[in-house]
């Protein structure tokens, strides 16, 4: 197995008084794909922002690279599930990609060739080249979220969090809708406040589901690769 990437051991995590992770243990290695699936609320964002050191733990520990958060935020690209700012804001999709090559440079050191072949790749492949030059107050929501991810990718990172799949990467994907759960992700962790995991091949059963969501679901089954069963997984009823 390769070596892990982040490792979660017995991690609480309480705000305000209410606690939102309890006893989450998990770790993800190089080359995972990894879905942490459940409902609004259920501390998705919390795992992210512990991930990313932006939030503490309560109790437990978290390593990320062998480091503790925000260590190696050099090697992490981040797309966030949503981005506030000012659409009229003079800034072009290219502007926008090429930020994500600013963690390799030095204060105030200009890009370089490099520099925008990583971009003009990252806009590539997320298919959005053609709006390179476009104002980011003009592209539509599911635009703007390429651009995003096009941006984590220019930084090459070697571990994404974000909520759209990409290969080829370590990722933590966070979702609580199960079509976003394509044939590519290698692992489904179901998390609400408590974490309950599920490797390749095994199956989410009704019980589990109706357990985590707390309300009636439809259990929807995807396929592998190969034609074979993979997973179910849920579809709000």
């Amino acid at each position: 197995m390769n070596d892990p990437v982040i490792v979660c051991d017995q991690l609480c995590v309480e705000l305000g008084g209410m606690k939102v992770l309890q006893g989450l243990s998990l770790s993800v290695h190089e080359g995972d794909f990894l879905a942490v699936l459940g409902p609004n609320g259920g501390g998705k964002t919390t795992l992210l922002r512990v991930i990313l050191g932006l939030e503490k733990p309560s109790s437990g520990t978290v390593t990320v690279f062998g480091e503790p958060p925000g260590h190696a935020s050099n090697r992490i690209g981040y797309v966030p599930q949503r981005l506030f700012f000012d659409r009229e804001f003079p800034i072009s999709a290219w502007e926008v990609v090429m930020m994500g090559r600013l963690s390799s440079k030095k204060l105030m050191q200009r890009y370089d060739r490099d520099d925008r072949q990583k971009a003009s790749e990252a806009l590539d492949i997320t298919g959005i080249s053609a709006l390179r030059n476009r104002r980011i107050g003009a592209l539509s929501g599911g635009e703007l979220q390429r651009v995003l991810i096009a941006r984590a990718l220019a930084g090459e990172p070697e571990l994404l969090l974000l909520d759209e799949p990409r290969e080829q990467h370590t990722i933590v994907l966070v979702t609580h809708d199960t079509g976003t759960i394509g044939r590519h992700v290698s692992r489904i962790a179901c998390l609400n406040c408590t974490l309950d995991m599920h490797e390749k091949g095994s199956t989410l059963g009704r019980k589990t589901l109706d357990s985590l969501y707390r309300y009636p679901v439809d259990v929807v089954e995807h396929l592998d690769r190969n034609g074979g069963n993979k997973d179910e997984h849920q579809d709000h009823a």
